[in-house]
């Protein structure tokens, strides 16, 4: 739960502002899209496997230059 507190006198605009930043930062509704389905611990692992392929080709074409 997100709490903000909103300071006399302050802006509701700010306020609303600094909710979504916070909101964003913790990551609640990248937690809740993947929490809709369920994916299999093999597809998760097969992706992070090719996640990690590409970013080490592209690492290594860099100091290639």
């Amino acid at each position: 739960m997100l709490i903000i507190p909103v300071k006399d006198g302050e802006n509701i605009d700010r306020a609303l502002k600094r909710f979504k930043r916070k909101f964003d930062r913790t990551k609640t509704m990248r937690s809740l899209r993947e929490r809709k389905e369920f994916t299999k611990p093999s597809v998760v692992r097969r992706k992070q496997i090719q996640k990690a392929q590409y970013v080490q080709a592209i690492r290594t074409s860099e100091e290639k230059g």
